[in-house]
């Protein structure tokens, strides 16, 4: 079956990408009848060295994406894959010849066909009187053994674009930029692993992996790998890559060792998430600095791609300060990231975290809690949820991901750890705020933060009192907090329905001489009867607004857990005699 691909039409795609990237960059213009890029100020380069590169499409953003001010002069592009045509390279020469360059360096993937065509086309300018001169880039770490066609030319290639460029613009001359980058091409290597191949546009994968395996030095064409290795954590695949690439056995290895100071580029071949990116530069970082080897810079991104290739390469160059100066020079590339110009290694990656604050002195007013009260409580809410948990999971799979009563568990069973370390606080303030900070570290989801700002707003007005208008007030603060982050409201078919209805039989806690548990009792029947009537309601809120109301015909999960804890609390109370 062939790969879908956005595009208008196989033949064209590789000048439509070109053209898409030229018309967005007022830095790059079109040469006339051939797939070229260059850059438009190309009159300014007088009396300069002019770089070209290029290579079949699908690498992007190489080698377009390195066209600009310290880097690249133009790029001449292939088809998919394909190497680009003599006579669009020999157009490009001739191209920054007129514009009074005084010479120009072609930088070259090392494969056969743009080999060939480059190097055609360097002969054919050199015939009419035009310095041109070629350096060949092999950085494949990939193979053990001499192979008569050479390392391949990967991602590495990339960090000559940038030295040579940064000779340029520096206005070294044609031969001895040729001999410096062809000494600092020596000095890197490159070693690639994907999850899976890639397929031209209009064509099947290249080659297929079973969903334990991984390719191991493949290169960036969709071709098959060394070997494959099975499937593994990204420490252990990392791990692999680095020893694969500097084993002093193989004859394409890189010299790295400890003590040595490198530039490291993880490139994403083309459809690796960022996270998984992230998670192999940290691997490659922590590595190689367990192994001694100095990262004096580190570039990670999107460099030089196989179309929709999900896989990376790792880069390693090894540098000195003159090389760094180059690599650190100022670039109008679009595609070149902005690195930092310091040394990674041995920098302070973290900071200490903010103390806690001191917590206030316990309040001594009246209506502090007795810590066996509050623990018979918190034991009865936790045994009542853990007791629930496969009912709400039942309820929430109608209109969410069936782990409602999951998460009230886990923040059953935190606060039942909490509890055994020391006997919780008497301030209900302290008691609320606890919990808040327990159930939004413990509990997880949306639930957590939901009862977090709950409870952290409700202990504001017990900071000064503690009797019923103030608990009343309490219940306030908490349902106003949870409408203005929620963006719930009553009706909406979520927990605060419970929590709001309880509330309206709470506000007779402020009239004098009320009666703390036959209010309360009214607020927990209110409660349980709003749970009930959420199914009945059109969600306006929460992961069930997604779903069809026909659909949802049992109460909403959350205002059946928030009108379950009430009633724990309530019997609690009840059987201690208040």
């Amino acid at each position: 079956m062939t790969s879908k691909k956005l595009v208008n039409t196989v033949a064209g795609c590789a000048d439509e990408a070109l053209a898409g990237l030229v018309a967005c960059n007022p830095n790059l213009q079109l040469l006339h009848g051939h797939r070229v890029a260059l850059r438009s100020d190309l009159d300014s380069l007088k009396g300069r060295v002019a770089l070209l590169s290029g290579g079949g499409s699908g690498h992007e953003p190489a080698h377009a994406g390195f066209i600009g001010k310290g880097m690249l002069t133009g790029v001449i592009a292939g088809a998919v894959f394909t190497s680009p045509a003599v006579g669009s390279i020999l157009a490009a020469i001739r191209a920054v010849a007129q514009a009074g360059t005084v010479g120009t360096l072609l930088i070259v993937k090392n494969y056969t066909g743009d080999r060939l065509n480059f190097g055609l086309a360097r002969e054919q300018a050199r015939a009419e009187g035009i310095p041109v001169e070629m350096v060949v880039i092999g950085d494949d770490s990939a193979f053990t053994v001499l192979k008569k066609a050479g390392r391949r030319g990967l991602c590495g290639t990339v960090l000559i674009h940038k030295v040579a460029g940064a000779l340029a613009e520096a206005g070294m001359g044609l031969e001895e930029i040729t001999n410096r980058v062809s000494v600092v091409a020596k000095a890197m290597g490159t070693l690639g692993v994907s999850l899976s191949s890639c397929s031209v546009p209009g064509s099947k994968p290249t080659f297929e992996l079973s969903p334990d395996e991984v390719e191991l030095g493949l290169g960036i064409h969709g071709e098959a790998g060394v070997r494959r290795i099975k499937m593994a954590s990204a420490n252990e695949i990392v791990t692999l890559m680095l020893d694969h690439m500097t084993a002093s056995s193989s004859v394409s290895r890189v010299p790295v060792q400890s003590g040595s100071s490198v530039v490291l580029m993880v490139n994403n071949l083309g459809g690796l998430s960022c996270l998984e990116l992230g998670i192999i530069a940290d691997a490659a970082v922590h590595t190689l600095e367990g192994r001694g080897v100095k990262i004096a810079r580190a570039l990670v991104g999107t460099f030089m791609t196989a179309l929709e290739m999900p896989g990376i390469s790792l880069t390693l160059l090894l540098v000195d300060e003159p090389l760094l100066k180059l690599i650190d020079a100022e670039t109008t590339a679009s595609a070149w990231p902005n690195v930092a110009k310091v040394s990674v290694t041995g920098r302070k990656r973290s900071r200490a975290a903010p103390a806690e604050p001191l917590e206030a002195p316990v309040s001594t007013v009246a209506g502090g809690l007795t810590s066996k009260r509050v623990v018979l409580v918190l034991e009865r809410v936790c045994t009542t949820l853990l007791g629930l948990e496969e009912h709400l999971n039942a309820l929430d799979r109608a209109a969410g991901d069936g782990d409602c009563g999951t998460t009230h568990s886990r923040a059953a069973r935190a606060i039942q750890g909490w509890l055994k370390e020391g006997p919780p606080p008497a301030s209900p303030a302290q008691l609320l705020s606890k919990l808040s900070l327990l159930l939004l570290e413990k509990m997880g989801g949306s639930s957590g933060a939901l009862y977090g700002l709950f409870l952290t707003a409700a202990a504001q007005p017990l900071k000064a009192k503690t009797d019923l208008p103030a608990w009343c007030a309490a219940m306030d603060a908490g349902l106003e907090a949870m409408q203005k982050y929620g963006k719930a409201a009553p009706g909406d078919r979520t927990m605060l329905d419970s929590l709001w209805a309880a509330g309206q039989e709470l506000q007779a806690w402020k009239s004098p001489g009320a009666n703390l548990l036959q209010v309360l009792t009214k607020a927990v029947q209110s409660a349980e009867a709003a749970a009930e009537a959420t199914k009945n309601m059109e969600a306006g809120a929460g992961r069930a607004s997604y779903i069809s109301s026909a659909r949802l015909d049992q109460p909403d999960p959350g205002a059946v857990a928030v009108a379950a804890v009430l009633r724990a609390i309530l019997e609690a109370l009840q059987g201690q005699g208040v």
